[in-house]
């Protein structure tokens, strides 16, 4: 039953509601001038409060941030320049330019055009930084700035300097540590979580920039588990902290100033800063040091097998989620992954106990875990899921290098498939041994038509499939049965063969 208020008695509610409103826009007027007049301290608190933060952390690690001369014993570059060639001063460095044909990627001044010159110590030296880690004198870098050979010296903040007396090196992750002697009261910074750090946490850059020492500049990370392809082993923190040259192998730091990454490139299309550096996450840097110092050498474990990541096209054919774990390639035999009992097409969900989203973490977990203790290995295989027991083995010293071929894959002839776009032809004994097959196994793909759905799955001529829908194929004839329209239409997986490796294509006409 409804029931109205008499209207009296409702326009007189009314009008309270009104002067309730009244009040309280007053109170806040009152509110707002009161907050705009107040003294500045009072307004800037929070900021103070941050500021306070950045200096006390600066303080904190700034003694243990050295500069970092090296000096190779190689014949120098003629100081003359081509006028009208823009050269990169990162050619100078006694490291030489490593990643000048990475296209998007410059470690520091790569290309980029001249700037004016900057001490640098002496002719054909360059400098970068590095972090005391320990103060018996050992300093955490990077690879490419002690990388050559030649002398190294270390300037402490305070001035003093000191000829490195020990340097051993770890190219995979472009990490270096350094040691010197003789030198007392060495203040050491502690070595932090960078697990523990998120998207938006605060961080401080710190080393010699273009040859300045003791700067300090501050952002917050801006993405973790980068990926670039300019080391073998990357899982950067991204940051949005002024990182330059002679920064390279200077700390990264968080607010309670602990070392969280060191900083390592950058991404610029000028050479210079412009918002995006990266630097190897501490967690990696502490495993990869400690045995450097212990061992002079860095091992790592391995499986044996060829990974990669879960798209949503490969998600609906192994009935798993996007990202959740990583597909089986390949599985070598012999190897740890072989004796577990893993195989092709298997979907790796967790290791060791922790979950895997992409083949980087799994590689990650595999290196760093120990040789020679069982480990759980939870798959899918066929929907299912199941738990393996694997026990990890050293790495061999030529493990992961590719068998490459200057020769090009004979083209033969076959069938088209052209709802699919692609040609393929037989398999011959040179084109397989090329491809690191051991037989006479699968079709070559001989053709591929521009824009079709196998030029977008990225398949290419030259590449061999050894697998459709999860069945192994020998011949034209197997791999024309396999491919019928109604498979195209249903959306078929391939497994294909290159000179790099293997891995699985999720194909389905458009």
């Amino acid at each position: 039953m409804n029931t109205r208020l008499p209207r009296k008695r409702a326009v007189v509610l009314s009008s309270l509601g009104v002067l309730a409103l009244v009040l309280g826009l007053i109170a806040w007027s009152v509110h707002s001038h009161a907050a705009s007049d107040a003294p500045p301290a009072v307004a800037t608190s929070h900021a103070k409060e941050l500021s306070k933060a950045f200096r006390v952390a600066s303080e904190h690690v700034l003694p243990a941030v050295v500069a970092i001369e090296n000096r190779p014993e190689v014949a120098q570059r003629s100081p003359e320049k081509k006028r009208g060639k823009i050269e990169s001063p990162f050619d100078d460095l006694p490291f030489g330019n490593p990643f000048k044909d990475h296209p998007g990627l410059r470690k520091f001044f790569d290309e980029a055009p001249d700037m004016p010159e900057v001490p640098r110590g002496g002719p054909g030296g360059g400098i970068g930084s590095g972090v005391i880690i320990d103060s018996s004198g050992v300093i955490l870098t990077n690879n490419h700035v002690v990388a050559g050979g030649g002398s190294i010296t270390v300037r402490l903040h305070d001035g003093r300097e000191f000829k490195a007396t020990e340097v051993k090196t770890d190219p995979k992750t472009d990490l270096a540590v350094v040691r010197i002697e003789g030198a007392k009261n060495l203040r050491a910074a502690p070595l932090g979580d960078s697990d523990s750090m998120e998207i938006g946490d605060w961080v401080l850059a710190l080393g010699q920039p273009f040859g300045l020492e003791s700067t300090v500049t501050a952002g917050i990370i801006s993405a973790k588990q980068r990926g670039l392809g300019i080391t073998a082993r990357e899982s950067f923190l991204q940051t949005d902290a002024a990182i330059n040259p002679g920064n390279s192998g200077g700390p990264l730091v968080n607010l309670d100033g602990e070392v969280i990454g060191i900083n390592t490139a950058i991404s610029s299309r000028s050479g210079g800063n412009q918002g995006v550096g990266f630097a190897v996450p501490s967690n990696l840097a502490k495993w990869v040091s400690r045995q450097l110092i212990d061992s002079g050498v860095v091992k790592r474990a391995y499986l044996g097998v060829g990974i990669q990541p879960i798209t949503q096209q490969l998600a609906d054919q192994f009935h798993v989620q996007p990202r959740e774990g990583v597909a089986v390639t390949e599985v070598q035999p012999g190897t740890p992954a072989a004796k577990a009992g893993l195989k092709t097409g298997d979907v790796i969900l967790s290791f060791g106990g922790k979950n895997v989203a992409s083949a980087r973490e799994l590689q990650q977990l595999v290196e760093a875990s120990p040789v020679g203790k069982s480990q759980a290995v939870v798959i899918v295989r066929d929907g299912e899921k199941m738990t393996l027991k694997l026990t990890p083995e050293e790495q061999p010293a030529d493990y992961g290098v590719s068998k490459r071929s200057s020769e090009k894959p004979g083209e033969g002839h076959g069938s088209k498939f052209d709802k699919l776009g692609f040609d393929i032809g037989s398999l011959d004994k040179d084109t397989a041994s090329q491809l690191g097959l051991k037989r006479t196994e699968g079709v070559l793909i001989t053709g591929v038509r521009d824009g079709s759905p196998a030029d977008n799955a990225g398949l290419a001529s030259g590449m061999a499939i050894v697998e459709i829908n999860r069945k192994p194929v020998h011949s034209i004839e197997e791999a024309r049965a396999a491919l019928t329209d109604e498979a195209a239409h249903k959306g078929v997986l391939l497994l294909v063969k290159t000179s790099e490796g293997t891995r699985f294509v999720a194909l389905k006409m458009e």
